[in-house]
């Protein structure tokens, strides 16, 4: 049996496994405000804040942590079994959640979310990296980031809605039982990589495999091989801190809104859990927009002859440009119909620029280093991340987010500066040997 367009497929459950992904950390976000009051009912809304700032930052430092270790996990044994430990051990903590009853335990079940829920970032650009040829990868990542986008489109008035019938135990249940359903289809279909894939046609075989092909002169001639370089090696070369830095950069800005869109909006404008279902989808519209677009954007210029190097700092430049007068507009937004179109604009920016970030490692070294190197980016993306999202109950006391929006506008800056000071040219490198 052979299936045409079967890295299509792939990346489609792998988008899928994002979806869910985001679906299951979403559900704190979005069922705080009910938790809140069951468990803390004698705490006032600051406290809570900080309570829920607190398991935020557990979860995000267990995220940075689990980002390397799977980085190294998917390079070892490879992306079938990867995703397969990674979403299974997330769902599994997922459907933990319901015996929570206080910090301690959240922030258990919150740590095991994390680090299991990192592997599927890593697992994303190592599937990229092994299914599709350079040409394709920018439009693969932004499939796999629409993910995201569509779990936060998804997840906060599916979630909303659930309230309505069930306790927010049996939510937790209910959606960690979906991450395990998921793992079926996905051990179905990817039996194994493209060059031994029982399933896929020999044209589309060859268009993967021609794609990623790296040259380099040798005294013998010129010969194909891969540069795959230990980890002290990767970590002396300058553009593996430029993909580092600007990770580190861009990610909080994401995280400042998927942690904070409900606390936002309930704080801010007063909305209960249900109003919130109707408002707080709206920002990952524009997301996943931004997702799509970048993308698109990056694989029509590559077709159109432009190199990667200038596809990608194009791109992730305009997406960053995008980002900065809306952040700063969200000072004064106005009506809460505003606010959420205002934060769609800076997560279609963010998307936009995001997808090209990730492929980074994969332009830049062989497939056997790219999980490593993800991993790496990851990790220090998470650690920023959680540093910003601690910092946001002290930094708007009294419902006052324009300084945790300003800080966002300056890390979209360094994100610009790390891309086109530390990586002089996005082009696939060779050992120094």
């Amino acid at each position: 049996m052979k299936l045409k367009g079967l890295r299509w497929w792939v990346v489609g459950l792998i988008a899928l496994a994002t979806v869910i992904n985001y679906i299951d950390r979403q559900a704190l976000v979005v069922l705080w405000p009910s938790i809140a009051e069951d468990l803390y009912p004698d705490k006032t809304t600051t406290e809570r804040k900080e309570i829920y700032a607190l398991i935020s930052v557990v979860f995000m430092f267990s995220y940075a942590f689990g980002q390397s270790i799977f980085g190294k996990i998917f390079d070892k044994i490879g992306t079938r079994f990867g995703f397969v430990l990674s979403i299974g051990f997330w769902s599994i903590a997922t459907a933990l959640h319901a015996l929570a009853n206080g910090v301690l335990s959240f922030s258990i079940f919150r740590s095991i979310l994390g680090i299991s829920e990192a592997g599927n970032w890593p697992g994303a650009a190592k599937g990229n990296a092994e299914w599709f040829p350079a040409t394709e990868r920018a439009f693969a990542q932004g499939l796999f980031n629409s993910g995201a986008a569509i779990g936060g489109i998804v997840a906060i008035p599916t979630i909303a809605f659930l309230t309505v019938y069930f306790s927010w135990q049996m939510i937790f249940i209910i959606i960690g039982l979906i991450g395990l359903l998921w793992l079926v289809p996905w051990l179905i279909l990817v039996k194994a990589p493209p060059k031994s894939h029982p399933w896929l046609t020999e044209l589309e075989k060859q268009h993967i495999l021609k794609g990623q092909k790296i040259k380099e002169e040798t005294e013998e001639g010129e010969k194909l091989v891969e540069y795959n370089p230990s980890v002290g090696e990767l970590l002396s070369k300058k553009q593996s801190w430029g993909v580092i830095i600007a990770s580190a950069a861009i990610d909080p800005i994401w995280w400042l809104f998927v942690f904070w869109i409900p606390i936002y909006l309930s704080e801010v404008y007063g909305m209960d859990v249900k109003a919130i279902g109707i408002y707080g989808w709206v920002p990952y519209v524009g997301a996943m927009f931004g997702a799509w677009f970048g993308g698109l954007l990056a694989q029509n210029r590559l077709k159109s002859g432009w190199n990667i190097n200038k596809t990608r700092k194009m791109v992730i430049t305009l997406g960053c440009v995008i980002m900065l007068p809306a952040l700063l507009a969200l000072s004064n937004p106005g009506s809460p119909i505003a606010a959420v179109l205002i934060m769609a604009v800076v997560l279609f920016g963010f998307q936009t620029a995001i997808g090209n970030v990730q492929t980074l490692p994969s332009d830049l070294y062989g497939k056997k280093t790219v999980g490593t190197l993800s991993g790496f980016a990851g990790t220090a993306a998470k650690l920023t991340g959680a540093g910003l999202v601690a910092l946001v109950p002290k930094l708007t006391v009294g419902g006052n987010y324009t300084p945790a929006f300003v800080i966002g506008a300056a890390l979209a800056f360094i994100v610009i500066a790390s891309v086109w000071i530390l990586i002089p040219k996005i082009e696939l490198l060779k050992s120094n040997r």
